[in-house]
Protein backbone atom coordinates (compact mmCIF):
# COMPACT_ATOMS: atom_id res chain seq x y z
CA UNK A 1 0.00 0.00 0.00
CA UNK A 2 1.89 3.33 -1.14
CA UNK A 3 0.86 6.60 0.81
CA UNK A 4 -0.62 9.65 -0.95
CA UNK A 5 1.68 12.83 0.26
CA UNK A 6 -1.12 15.45 1.05
CA UNK A 7 1.33 17.65 2.94
CA UNK A 8 3.11 18.63 -0.28
CA UNK A 9 3.56 22.86 -0.13
CA UNK A 10 1.77 24.66 -2.46
CA UNK A 11 2.93 27.82 -3.08
CA UNK A 12 1.41 31.22 -5.41
CA UNK A 13 3.82 33.40 -6.99
CA UNK A 14 2.53 36.57 -8.54
CA UNK A 15 4.24 37.23 -11.90
CA UNK A 16 3.40 40.38 -14.51
CA UNK A 17 2.33 39.78 -17.41
CA UNK A 18 3.81 41.78 -20.17
CA UNK A 19 1.56 44.76 -21.77
CA UNK A 20 -1.23 44.20 -18.85
CA UNK A 21 -1.09 46.25 -15.64
CA UNK A 22 -2.47 43.35 -14.08
CA UNK A 23 -0.60 39.89 -12.56
CA UNK A 24 -1.51 36.97 -13.60
CA UNK A 25 -1.27 34.26 -10.62
CA UNK A 26 1.00 30.98 -11.36
CA UNK A 27 0.34 27.92 -8.48
CA UNK A 28 3.14 25.78 -8.93
CA UNK A 29 3.00 22.75 -6.52
CA UNK A 30 6.83 22.22 -4.95
CA UNK A 31 7.54 19.00 -3.70
CA UNK A 32 10.01 18.72 -1.16
CA UNK A 33 11.60 14.88 -1.86
CA UNK A 34 12.92 14.64 1.77
CA UNK A 35 9.77 14.01 3.13
CA UNK A 36 9.19 11.48 1.22
CA UNK A 37 12.13 9.71 1.22
CA UNK A 38 12.10 10.22 5.30
CA UNK A 39 8.89 9.02 5.68
CA UNK A 40 9.97 5.66 3.25
CA UNK A 41 12.88 5.54 5.36
CA UNK A 42 11.40 5.75 8.92
CA UNK A 43 8.24 3.17 7.57
CA UNK A 44 10.79 0.87 6.67
CA UNK A 45 11.81 0.44 10.30
CA UNK A 46 8.38 0.49 11.51
CA UNK A 47 8.99 3.78 13.25
CA UNK A 48 6.61 6.08 14.74
CA UNK A 49 8.27 8.93 13.65
CA UNK A 50 7.17 8.49 10.24
CA UNK A 51 4.14 10.31 10.47
CA UNK A 52 6.64 13.45 11.60
CA UNK A 53 8.83 13.72 8.57
CA UNK A 54 7.56 16.70 7.80
CA UNK A 55 7.46 18.33 11.30
CA UNK A 56 11.37 17.09 11.44
CA UNK A 57 12.78 18.35 7.90
CA UNK A 58 10.75 21.84 8.84
CA UNK A 59 12.24 21.77 12.27
CA UNK A 60 15.96 21.05 10.65
CA UNK A 61 15.19 24.12 7.85
CA UNK A 62 14.30 26.25 11.08
CA UNK A 63 17.08 25.66 12.82
CA UNK A 64 19.31 24.98 9.83
CA UNK A 65 20.66 21.93 10.38
CA UNK A 66 21.18 18.62 8.42
CA UNK A 67 17.43 17.59 7.94
CA UNK A 68 19.21 13.97 8.18
CA UNK A 69 20.66 14.39 11.81
CA UNK A 70 17.37 14.87 13.88
CA UNK A 71 16.51 11.25 12.86
CA UNK A 72 20.36 9.73 12.70
CA UNK A 73 20.03 10.43 16.07
CA UNK A 74 16.96 9.00 16.95
CA UNK A 75 17.85 6.00 15.17
CA UNK A 76 21.35 5.43 17.42
CA UNK A 77 19.72 6.40 20.72
CA UNK A 78 16.66 4.30 20.21
CA UNK A 79 15.99 2.07 16.88
CA UNK A 80 14.19 5.55 15.71
CA UNK A 81 11.72 5.70 18.42
CA UNK A 82 11.20 2.27 19.37
CA UNK A 83 13.08 1.77 22.38
CA UNK A 84 12.56 4.17 25.04
CA UNK A 85 11.03 4.72 28.30
CA UNK A 86 6.72 4.58 28.19
CA UNK A 87 5.07 8.13 27.26
CA UNK A 88 8.50 9.99 27.09
CA UNK A 89 8.73 11.14 23.44
CA UNK A 90 12.51 10.92 24.18
CA UNK A 91 13.74 9.22 20.94
CA UNK A 92 16.99 10.86 21.25
CA UNK A 93 18.58 10.08 24.81
CA UNK A 94 18.03 14.18 25.43
CA UNK A 95 18.77 15.14 29.13
CA UNK A 96 20.15 11.93 29.55
CA UNK A 97 23.38 11.97 32.87
CA UNK A 98 23.49 8.56 32.79
CA UNK A 99 22.39 5.20 31.20
CA UNK A 100 20.40 4.31 34.53
CA UNK A 101 18.09 7.68 33.95
CA UNK A 102 15.13 8.43 32.07
CA UNK A 103 15.89 11.86 30.84
CA UNK A 104 13.75 14.76 29.96
CA UNK A 105 9.88 13.56 28.84
CA UNK A 106 8.50 15.65 26.00
CA UNK A 107 4.59 15.75 25.37
CA UNK A 108 4.41 14.62 22.00
CA UNK A 109 6.80 13.85 19.26
CA UNK A 110 6.70 17.23 17.96
CA UNK A 111 7.85 18.57 21.22
CA UNK A 112 10.42 16.67 21.20
CA UNK A 113 11.62 17.51 17.64
CA UNK A 114 11.52 21.22 18.16
CA UNK A 115 13.36 20.95 22.03
CA UNK A 116 16.03 18.46 20.21
CA UNK A 117 16.36 20.51 17.12
CA UNK A 118 16.75 24.04 18.66
CA UNK A 119 18.76 22.22 21.64
CA UNK A 120 21.25 21.01 18.94
CA UNK A 121 21.56 24.57 17.33
CA UNK A 122 22.17 26.66 20.42
CA UNK A 123 24.06 24.17 22.71
CA UNK A 124 26.10 22.63 20.11
CA UNK A 125 26.28 24.48 16.62
CA UNK A 126 26.43 27.85 17.90
CA UNK A 127 28.94 27.02 20.57
CA UNK A 128 31.22 25.72 18.11
CA UNK A 129 30.22 22.22 17.48
CA UNK A 130 30.41 22.59 13.09
CA UNK A 131 30.51 18.56 12.63
CA UNK A 132 28.99 15.47 14.09
CA UNK A 133 32.26 14.16 15.49
CA UNK A 134 32.20 17.61 17.49
CA UNK A 135 28.90 17.21 18.75
CA UNK A 136 29.27 13.66 19.72
CA UNK A 137 32.31 14.64 22.02
CA UNK A 138 29.71 16.69 24.01
CA UNK A 139 26.41 14.61 22.93
CA UNK A 140 28.07 10.85 24.31
CA UNK A 141 30.67 9.59 25.86
CA UNK A 142 30.72 6.75 23.22
CA UNK A 143 33.59 7.40 21.01
CA UNK A 144 31.54 5.42 18.18
CA UNK A 145 28.34 7.73 18.47
CA UNK A 146 29.72 10.26 15.82
CA UNK A 147 30.70 7.72 13.59
CA UNK A 148 27.33 5.72 13.93
CA UNK A 149 25.55 8.64 14.07
CA UNK A 150 27.21 9.54 10.39
CA UNK A 151 26.86 6.08 8.79
CA UNK A 152 23.09 6.42 9.63
CA UNK A 153 22.46 10.04 7.97
CA UNK A 154 24.11 8.08 4.66
CA UNK A 155 22.14 5.64 4.83
CA UNK A 156 19.07 8.28 4.84
CA UNK A 157 20.47 10.25 1.78
CA UNK A 158 20.99 7.56 -0.16
CA UNK A 159 17.97 5.92 0.71
CA UNK A 160 15.55 4.65 -2.11
CA UNK A 161 12.32 2.15 -1.34
CA UNK A 162 12.56 -1.51 -2.29
CA UNK A 163 8.93 -2.44 -2.16
CA UNK A 164 6.14 -1.19 -3.65
CA UNK A 165 4.15 -0.13 -0.66
CA UNK A 166 7.12 2.03 0.22
CA UNK A 167 7.07 3.88 -2.84
CA UNK A 168 5.61 7.33 -3.25
CA UNK A 169 2.51 8.37 -5.23
CA UNK A 170 2.28 11.47 -6.36
CA UNK A 171 -1.01 13.19 -8.01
Amino acid sequence: MGFLSLRTPIYAASVPVAGHSASLAIYAQIQDDRIQKLQSYLASFNSPLESQADHIIAEADRFSLDWKLVPAIAGLESTYGKRLHGGTYNAWGWGIPSPQARGIAFSDWKNGITTVSEGLKTNYIDRGAQTVEQIGRRYASSPTWAPRVRHIMAEIDSYSPRKPSQLAMNI
